[in-house]
């Protein structure tokens, strides 16, 4: 039987919506699982225009998820009617706006839109881990939220990850990144690099090095090999640059080991060459300390600028939070405000975060 993956749009000014039609226009998704958009039906109809594609995709608003069609050529939207569509503004609308509105009135419109689409993400969100809580969904992806506008309409999250953990009442849990078959996971994320340092402890590097094992077998990866990256240069150099690894890293180690933990080389690796390693084959996934220290490789392998084309080829890393109750896969960008509304939207992390929620969906182990 086939998974039911909940996607939610994203903000709905953003590039979520051109992403989901572009990738649902594939069949393959549709051989594999059974895609529910949650989000506004008026948005969809926009973007399927947006991409060119009327004639290929209809968009098929339902109120429950038993109306579904789950067939190609359709694009089920459990709607949940947010978005006054004549409010919501796009970046590229501004230029056009400011020839009528001054400075001001210019501004508040766009607090105004941003406080509308902030609200409407955010409820998508919060269904679509209702659904998952109800056992309505197998799984669940995200499109991209605006930080600021989910504040501007008064949740004060930092981010999906956050707000999962909240509505599943989680607290033990981490990102991971993944492109292929790079995967990272984090220490610390959204902190400041000072409080990233203060938060390498023992207990919290040994719940993530636990995570990772667990999350690697939810992929199927019986026996998986963690890499553990060093905080400080060349590991500390046995303290001269620093006692993190001594004082807090390695004692984690340790015992993830007597715990039946695989880490090959049984100790951190120097950050500067853990993803090389990690990337010929040594690990399964890598352990970092930090926000940067995982997403900056990552993003160096799966966001390719094409120089001579003045256009990115691939935006392709994901996001995966492992240590909740339910599935949940993202893509690994931001809303892109800059281009939406254009068509000319990237789906192949959203394609990607689809298919890893399928592969946790179908093993049975989150």
């Amino acid at each position: 039987m086939k998974p039911i993956v909940g996607i939610t749009m994203g903000d709905p000014s953003g590039n979520g919506p051109e992403i989901s039609i572009k990738a649902l226009l594939d069949p393959k998704i549709y051989e594999r699982c059974n895609p529910l958009v949650i989000g506004d039906a008026v948005c969809l109809k926009e973007a399927v225009r947006a991409v060119k594609a009327e004639g290929e995709i209809q968009i098929n608003p339902v109120e429950r998820i038993e109306d579904a069609k789950f067939n190609h050529g359709f694009v089920d939207v459990l709607d949940m009617r947010q978005v006054e569509i004549s409010r919501r503004l796009f970046r590229k609308d501004r230029r056009k706006l400011a020839e009528n509105m001054c400075e001001a009135e210019l501004a508040k419109a766009y607090e105004q839109s941003g406080r509308m689409c902030g609200e409407a993400a955010f409820q998508y969100v919060k269904k679509v881990i209702e659904l998952a809580m109800e056992g309505k969904v197998d799984a669940t992806v995200t499109n991209a939220l605006n930080k600021d506008h989910i504040n501007l309409a008064g949740h004060h999250y930092s981010g999906h990850t956050e707000i999962y953990a909240h509505y599943t009442g989680t607290e033990h849990y981490t990102m991971m990144l993944a492109h292929e078959e790079l995967r990272v996971v984090h220490v610390s994320t959204h902190v400041s690099l000072s409080e990233a340092c203060r938060r390498v402890k023992k207990d919290r590097v040994l719940e993530v090095i636990r995570i990772a094992d667990a999350g690697c077998r939810a992929l199927g990866i019986e026996k998986p090999k963690i890499g553990v990256a060093g905080l400080n240069p060349h590991c500390g150099e046995n303290g001269m640059f620093g006692r993190e690894e001594i004082e807090e890293i390695q004692p984690a180690i340790d015992e993830a080991i007597a715990e039946g933990i695989c880490i090959p080389e049984g100790k951190s690796t120097p950050p500067d060459t853990v993803f090389s390693k990690a990337l010929g084959g040594w690990y399964d996934i890598v352990v970092v300390m930090y926000h940067d220290q995982g997403h900056i490789p990552l993003k160096v392998k799966g966001f390719v600028y094409n120089k001579e084309l003045k256009k990115w080829d691939a935006v392709a890393g994901i996001n995966v939070t492992l240590g909740l109750p339910i599935i949940r896969a993202s893509v690994d960008h931001g809303t892109g405000e800059g281009h939406a509304g254009d068509g000319s939207a990237n789906e192949l992390s959203l394609v990607n975060a689809i298919d890893y929620a399928i592969r946790m969906a179908k093993s049975g182990r989150i």
